[in-house]
Parts: C-alpha cells; structure tokens; sequence
C-alpha cells in the first residue's frame, strides 16, 4: 500500500500512528496518576506530537529522500523527462516511487535490448570487414604473384608475360568489381540511392537485359528466354535502371550456378496490385541449409565456382537492398541438381 502512496499520505499516516501512540501514553498516565492528568493536557500532547511528526517526516521525506529519488529519476530519463520534474521543488501530491519504479524497469529493459543490439552491430562488423578483407586479399595476391614473376625474368617470355597480364588483368577487373559493388551497398546502406520512379515495360526491360547478356550465355551455353505464357508485357513503377541492375544481377547469377546446355528463363506473373518477375534456371541448385543466407554479403553456395566465375560475392546483398528500398521483396525456392528460381514483387502501374 504504501508503495503508490504520496508523500503527504505517508506523512499523515506516520503522525497519525505517532499521535496514536501519544494518546495511548496520555490514557496510561492518566491511570497510573489517578486523573493528576487533565483532558486538555492529553489533547494538547496528541495533537502537538501528530502535528510535529507530520511536519517532521513530510520534510525528511521531501529533502532526503524524494529528492535524492527525483535526482535518480532526472538521470535516467534526462532526454524526455516532463516539466514538472525539472522544476526544483517535488510534487508532494504524486506518488513519485511508483513512477521510479516503472521508469528503472523500463530503462533497463531498454538498456539490455540496446547492449544486444550493439554486440550483434559488433559482431556484423568484425564479419564483415573479415569478408572484405578475404574477398580483396585473393586479386591482389594474385596480381602480385603475375607482377613479381614478370619482374623476375618472365616478361621477357613472350608466352608467359602475355598469359601474366592477362591473369592480372583479370584480377585488377574483379577488384573494381567488388570496389563498385561496395560502393553501391553503401549507398543503399546510407539511404543515398533516390529512387527515380516511372512506368515502364518489364518485359521490354528484361528483353534488354537478355540481349546485353547473351554474348557471356552463349560462352557458357546457357539458353536465356521467357517462360511460356510470359508474351504479354506487364506495366510496373518503380526505378528503371535500379531494376535494370536487379535483372543483370540476377540473370548473371543464374549463369555462374548454370550447367552448359542449361537454361535461364523469366516469367511475369500478375499478383492483383504487384507483379511477380521470376528468373529460374536448371542449374546446380542450393541445399536447403544455404537458402537463408543467400541475400548475405560474400556468401557463397560453391566457393571454388563462384571465385572461377568471378564477381563479389554482393550481386544478391544489392539484389535485396535495392527492393527494399521500393519496400518490395525477393524470395526464394531452390532444389539441388534441379535448379533456382529467384522471385521479385514489383508495385503494378
């Protein structure tokens, strides 16, 4: 009870039980002296004690207590606390402890979620700059070893130095690659990336992606197409060339999971207010236990492929972002030796 009591109730209560007291002292004497003690006096002993003890435990509580309790209390919650509080004196009237209380309870389950949430920003951190750091150390160990070779005597071999600068060639294109891409997850990451929306053809955007593309399909023999059904074009709003990257990133991933003589076809699908753009392949496929992690940065289903076909290993992550940023989303649906299908919403025009 006395927990949501105010001050002044715990004030009177204390007077009224020291008053209490007082008249029970008053009544003994009164007995023990044979009525020497007059009514009066005993009044006056009840009421001048309740008084002073209510005077004296309403001040104690005020300086020593309710003060040292809103000063806990100010801390605590210094960026939102109300006006009455930060005036000097303390509302009497206002059960202060019972407010403090709830206030601790929820400045410390704040506390805990924010301490978990800053472990797991540590954590992603130290993830990611490990990935970086493995994902660059690869080319540029590769172009030092071509280098120091030629430097060594190899330039001179017509066979070898030209074969050399084409292998670090290579190397220095993949490290613009995962420069570029990078810099597009930051800028994704950052809120940077202004979405320029308008009304456009998917299928008129994926016939060009399919086109840029077919010289590097026909190189690993992967037939690229559209699903049948697929011949009527649906209208969506969104960002051309955004979407333009989401194709290319998917339809290219799908060629490096591929097998020669595969396939890689797109299908449209209206979904009432969105429209569902499929890219499926009958490539190697993904276990089971890989699905959750294909949207992660430098993830790889099969390194050894993945590292010969070259990328960043980001293609999906700005996959992901770039959806996100049209509040849209990416899902998908995989067998191993079967194939993939990667399944984006677009918001129909």
């Amino acid at each position: 009870m006395l927990k949501n009591s105010t001050p002044r109730e715990i004030a009177r209560l204390a007077s009224f039980t020291i008053g209490g007291a007082m008249l029970g002292l008053g009544l003994l004497l009164k007995v023990i002296l044979f009525s020497a003690l007059s009514w009066l006096a005993i009044g006056v002993m009840v009421f001048g004690a309740t008084s002073f003890s209510y005077l004296v435990v309403l001040t104690y509580i005020d300086r020593y207590i309710y003060r040292k309790i809103k000063l806990i209390y100010k801390t605590i919650h210094s960026q939102k606390i109300n006006t009455d509080l930060k005036k000097e004196g303390v509302d009497l009237d206002q059960p202060i402890i019972d407010d403090v209380e709830k206030e601790v309870e929820e400045w410390a389950e704040n506390q805990q979620i924010q301490i978990q949430q800053y472990e797991r920003f540590a954590e992603y951190r130290r993830r990611y700059v490990g990935d970086i750091s493995h994902e660059l150390k690869t080319p540029i160990f590769n172009i030092q070893g071509y280098l120091h070779t030629l430097l060594e005597g190899g330039y001179y071999d017509e066979t070898i130095s030209m074969s050399f600068l084409k292998k670090a060639a290579k190397n220095v294109e993949r490290l613009q690659t995962i420069v570029e891409d990078l810099g597009a997850i930051s800028r994704l990451e950052s809120g940077e990336l202004i979405l320029d929306t308008e009304a456009f053809d998917i299928k008129d955007l994926a016939l060009e992606v399919l086109d840029e593309l077919d010289m590097k399909s026909k190189e690993m023999k992967i037939e690229l197409g559209f699903k049948p059904g697929a011949d009527t074009g649906f209208l969506v709003e969104a960002d051309r060339e955004s979407i333009r990257q989401v194709l290319v990133n998917l339809v290219t991933n799908s060629l490096k999971y591929g097998n020669p003589n595969g396939s890689t076809k797109i299908g449209f699908y209206d979904m009432d207010a969105y429209i569902l753009c499929e890219v499926a392949d009958n490539g190697i496929g993904i276990p089971e236990k890989h699905l959750p992690h294909v949207f992660d940065r430098f993830y790889r289903v099969d390194k050894s492929r993945s590292r010969q076909k070259g990328g960043s290993g980001l293609g999906l992550a700005i996959v992901k972002h770039i959806l996100e940023a049209h509040q849209q989303t990416i899902n998908v649906r995989s067998s191993p030796g079967l194939g993939s299908t990667f399944g984006i919403t677009l918001a129909k025009a």
